[in-house]
């Protein structure tokens, strides 16, 4: 697959819903809060267990 058939494809996933591409029931709200919530929860993992003992 080449790095122009990639990236069009991509835009095309990203599209906005109604346009050629997209999903509906993502909310883009859920989905960044989601991504903050695993990182902060990752973070959270790394300082728990990185303690100098």
């Amino acid at each position: 697959m080449s790095l122009h058939t990639t990236a069009q494809s991509l835009a095309t996933l990203a599209a906005e819903p109604g346009h050629e591409g997209g999903h509906a029931s993502l909310s883009p709200y859920l989905t960044g809060g989601g991504a903050l919530f695993i990182l902060l929860l990752l973070l959270w993992i790394t300082t728990r267990f990185n303690r100098d003992r």
